[in-house]
């Protein structure tokens, strides 16, 4: 479609959309469009093949309807078959009513190829409008939602919700960006404006679909990055970045920010990031950033994306709420994600690591590809003043409260020398080696790229379930 022909075509035409995702004169539909309410081709995104669909709002909302379905489900299986990423571009009321059991029949079916295709293909939804009912449920089964300023996405609209629970709400305020993105977890991605959201769009379809291999990887100085006070919270992100080649893009940002999760590149390949972010809750893991951190270890590893993982962790948050908000359950999905994961995950220990945590942020007992620590890093139990506090609580009730603080200094410094650190657990093969920050770069590069030249060291066999 020319630039002429579109500026005469209603701007939220899936053919309109579908060509301003692609690169310029690459779309080729699978057919024309027609009353199904959804067009569907293949193109190129910066030169990488993708296939891609878009549902109608201009034919009946965008409901989806037996016939459109089916153009979804050729969609999902041709990008499958050809072993390319499938971006779906959705602003859709759901299933046609006046075609009933067809239509819901129809978009079980897409659920089903999504369901096939998950883990084997990365899949990419983009919402851009109301998606409802099935509607909501076919971006929530793929890999990641993005979403633009205009999009809601909810099973049940305000209407609907007013009628049964006698709750007033807006479309935006049930499931709009804000909403997602921050509280409910659906969307990875949220944009200011369609353009942005499209760009956003074709940067993540191109980071899945063109890895390559590990080039140069000149080194940095990131210790400037921590502060000096190594009990003074800080923020995660400029550090992140700085271990990437150029700023990454940051999935779930708003949603448990304790744990940061990011895709870019070290010396040209794709790599995704996970971290602790002190800043947020002092960086503890806890029950939601725990699975947020699962999900997208599990979906790196079902790609071949390998992993860089920063701990700075002082442990899983404490209280009633965690234990009832299932931090038990949830935060077991992290150890199983790490323990299945095939990729090559390498794993630098800023600050501290302790407790559960330390074990769940891909830990070498885990099958870390190799794990350093940074100078003056801490592994424990827990922090060295938290033990000494209950090994020798006897000792230091007895001690004379103007003298406490130095009686607890001094057994805490003789803890560290008596259970170690990072030098017992280079001594165990835990830690294979403290590193400067200024070579972290090379040398985790290093190791991922020795990891990856070894042909066993990915073995796709999961899908990618939203956990």
């Amino acid at each position: 479609m020319s630039l002429s022909t579109l500026d005469r075509v209603d701007p939220r035409a899936p053919e309109a959309r579908l060509a301003r995702f692609f690169d310029p004169d690459t779309l080729s539909e699978f057919a024309a469009a027609d009353s199904s309410g959804v067009v569907a081709g293949h193109g190129l995104v910066r030169g990488n093949e993708v296939v891609a669909f878009a549902t109608d709002p201009t034919v009946q909302g965008g409901a989806m309807g037996r016939d459109g379905c089916a153009r979804i489900v050729h969609a999902i299986e041709s990008a499958a078959r050809l072993g390319c990423p499938v971006v779906g571009i959705w602003h859709s009321g759901g299933a046609r009513l006046q075609e009933g059991v067809a239509s819901l029949d129809g978009v079980g079916r897409i659920f089903a190829a999504t369901v096939r295709a998950s883990g084997r293909i990365p899949q990419l939804s983009l919402v851009l409008g109301a998606a409802a009912g099935g509607a909501a449920y076919g971006p929530a089964l793929t890999d990641i939602v993005i979403m633009g300023p205009e999009a809601k996405v909810f099973v049940t609209g305000p209407d609907v919700v007013r009628s049964v629970t006698g709750e007033e709400c807006t479309a935006t305020s049930l499931g709009g960006p804000e909403v997602h993105s921050r509280r409910s977890g659906v969307v990875h991605v949220t944009c200011d404006s369609e353009d942005e959201a499209m760009e956003r769009t074709r940067e993540l379809a191109v980071l899945l679909a063109d890895q390559r291999d590990i080039g140069e990887v000149p080194d940095r100085e990131l210790a400037d990055l921590l502060p000096d006070n190594p009990r003074r919270a800080y923020n995660v992100r400029p550090l992140v970045n700085a271990v990437l080649d150029d700023e990454g893009i940051e999935l779930h940002p708003k949603w448990a920010p304790n744990v940061v999760t990011s895709l870019g590149r070290i010396g040209g390949r794709t790599v995704g990031v996970v971290a602790n972010n002190p800043l947020r809750r002092g960086g503890c893991l806890d029950s939601t950033s725990a699975e947020k951190a699962s999900r997208f270890v599990r979906m790196c590893d079902s790609f071949g994306v390998p992993l860089i993982v920063l701990v700075d962790v002082p442990g899983y948050l404490p209280g009633v709420g965690q234990e009832w908000e299932g931090v038990v359950r949830r935060g077991a999905k992290l150890l199983y994600a790490f323990a299945e994961c095939t990729v090559p995950r390498v794993t630098v220990v800023t600050r501290k690591s302790y407790g559960g945590a330390y074990i769940a942020m891909n830990s070498r007992s885990l099958g870390a590809t190799a794990v350093y620590a940074w100078p003056g890093a801490q592994l424990a139990v827990m922090g060295a003043e938290a033990a000494v506090g209950i090994l020798h609580r006897r000792t230091l009730a007895d001690v004379p409260a103007q003298r406490r603080p130095t009686v607890l200094a001094e057994l805490a410094e003789e803890h560290v020398r008596t259970v170690g650190g990072v030098e017992r657990a280079i001594e165990l093969g835990a830690v294979d080696a403290e590193i400067a920050p200024g070579q972290t770069r090379g040398i985790v590069a290093s190791a991922l790229a020795g990891a990856l030249a070894d042909a066993r060291a990915h073995k796709n066999v999961h899908g990618n379930i939203p956990l």
